[in-house]
């Protein structure tokens, strides 16, 4: 197989693969988020932070879900880089808006964070901070889920299938997961544009 052929079989060994129960956990928890006035905080760097801004939209305007990126405000974001370093940037981020114990985390991650290798530790710091105010963790992420899984609450792992794409794996099927999410029938609350247009 050429290397087209060989990514789209592995797109699919990942379906396969992915846990169904797992994601209906997800939809589940989002259900529970929309209903006791929840806030939802999309967190990812690098092209998982690109992902979250779209993500924002689709929950606010599909899902009926109060619904924020840090990353969206480029502003903030780089001053907290600048002035107080790169690990503290969400978690700082999150005590200004006030986050409690009927928000949610949303991590898109292709590790999920981890500390001993100082991979993604932003991530981390905002998980502790949502654990010690008893918001929810929830979360797409790659390779072992690194800490995100292991402190998440509803989290899906997407399969690693060959060790040299699971960054575009990884970051492919948040976007396929997160779709399937929002247009979930008990997540959704509008109708899309397209779909609406052809009945």
């Amino acid at each position: 197989m050429n290397f087209v052929q060989t990514h789209l079989a592995e797109a699919i060994r990942i379906i396969e693969q992915l846990d169904a129960d797992r994601i209906e956990a997800l939809a589940q928890e989002l259900v529970a988020l929309r209903a006791r006035g929840g806030r939802l905080f999309f967190l990812g760097v690098g092209g998982s932070a690109g992902n979250c801004s779209h993500a924002v939209n689709d929950f606010r305007k599909i899902a009926g879900i109060e619904a924020y990126a840090p990353t969206d405000n480029v502003s903030e974001l780089t001053a907290r880089t600048n002035d107080e370093g790169w690990h503290t940037i969400f978690a700082e981020w999150l005590r200004v808006s006030r986050l409690n114990s009927k928000d949610a985390l949303f991590i898109l991650s292709v590790g999920g964070g981890n500390l001993d290798k100082n991979i993604s530790p932003n991530l981390v710091h905002a998980v502790q901070l949502a654990k010690q105010v008893g918001a929810k963790v929830l979360g797409i992420v790659g390779r072992d889920g690194g800490y995100t899984a292991q402190m998440g609450d509803a989290v899906v792992v997407v399969p690693t299938v060959n060790p040299d794409s699971i960054t575009p794996h990884s970051e492919a099927f948040q976007a396929v997961i997160w779709h399937l999410l929002v247009t979930h029938p008990d997540v959704k609350a509008s109708q899309t544009k397209w779909e609406s247009s052809v009945k």
